[in-house]
């Protein structure tokens, strides 16, 4: 299972960014996949995560921060996965992981010790 990030960088606030999240070994028919966010002495926190694992039902989840902005999206032709980010905020500042888990209960995926499979990260960066 790999999994590889790109689309970090700078963006003005208000402005939009979309992540990608290459991922190889599996099929993103059978993982859920995630994307989690790390600030510079913060926590690793749940963004957006599919129900796409083993047995889940495809259910998309958000964090409340980022409702109403923030899509995860995928291309299982290109077996990549997206996370579109509009209307940013200086707060959404982070770098952006994304991550991939055979088998999690349904908003468990939005929790990072749920997942065993990361990507290495993408910085983003919004300027206020």
């Amino acid at each position: 299972v790999q999994l590889a990030e790109s689309g970090g960088g700078l963006a003005p606030a208000g402005g939009s960014l979309t992540l990608s999240c290459e991922t190889s070994g599996f099929s993103l028919n059978d993982y859920a996949v995630g994307w989690f966010r790390q600030a510079p002495g913060g926590l690793r926190e749940g963004v957006s995560c599919m129900d796409t694992g083993d047995g889940g039902d495809g259910t998309t989840y958000y964090a409340n921060s980022v409702k109403g902005r923030f899509t995860i999206s995928r291309d299982l032709a290109k077996n990549t996965v997206y996370l579109q980010m509009n209307s940013l905020k200086s707060e959404d500042s982070a770098v952006y992981y994304c991550a991939a888990e055979r088998y999690v209960y349904r908003s468990s995926c939005l929790n990072h010790y749920a997942m065993d499979n990361w990507g290495k990260g993408t910085p983003v960066t919004v300027s206020s």
